[in-house]
C-alpha cells in the first residue's frame, strides 16, 4: 500500500501552462514480499529470482529481487498523480536498471521536469528511483500534459 505520508507534494494536476523546468515531485515506498508476490501475478513475470529464495541465493543477485517494471511503476505514480498529474498521457519511456531492489527496501521515486514544449503539449522528465543513495533506476520519460485549454 502507498503511504501517501511519504509524497512530497499532494496529488492532483500541474497543467502545462503551470509547469516549469526544474520542477520536482517524489514518493518513496517500501518494497514488501505481498507486492512482488502480486506484480507477478499480474504481470505473469514468474522469474524465480524474483520469488524463490534458494534459487535467487545461486543468482548473480545472491538473494531475491523485485522486478524491475514494479520499481519503474513508482515512476509512472509520479508522473500520474503528481508531476504533470491527473490526465498525463505517457508517450514514451526510457530505463536503466542500475541496482537491484530487494523485498524491504525503501524506495524513493523522483521525476524532475527537463523540457517543455508548450504548443505541442509534449514534456519530456528525468526520472530517477533510488534505495538509499544508490541510484537503482534512471531514465526519461515524454509525455503529453494536461493544459487548462483542452482538457
Amino acid at each position: 500500500m502507498l503511504d501517501t505520508r511519504e509524497h512530497n507534494l499532494p496529488v492532483g494536476t500541474i497543467c502545462v501552462e503551470d509547469l516549469e523546468i526544474g520542477m520536482t515531485r517524489s514518493l518513496a515506498k517500501t518494497i514488501t514480499d505481498r507486492e512482488i508476490e502480486l506484480f507477478a501475478e499480474v504481470s505473469s513475470d514468474r522469474n524465480p529470482v524474483h520469488l524463490d529464495d534458494a534459487y535467487a541465493q545461486d543468482t548473480i543477485f545472491e538473494g531475491r529481487i523485485a522486478h524491475g517494471m514494479l520499481t519503474a511503476g513508482l515512476i509512472s505514480a509520479v508522473i500520474g498523480e503528481q508531476l504533470p498529474g491527473h490526465g498525463t498521457v505517457y508517450l514514451g519511456q526510457t530505463l536503466r536498471f542500475m541496482a537491484p531492489v530487494r523485498p524491504g527496501d525503501r524506495v524513493e521515486a523522483e521525476v524532475t521536469v527537463l523540457t517543455i514544449d508548450h504548443a505541442k503539449r509534449r514534456v519530456t522528465l528525468d526520472c530517477k528511483c533510488r534505495v538509499g543513495d544508490t541510484v537503482v533506476l534512471k531514465g526519461e520519460a515524454t509525455v503529453l500534459a494536461p493544459s487548462r485549454k483542452f482538457d
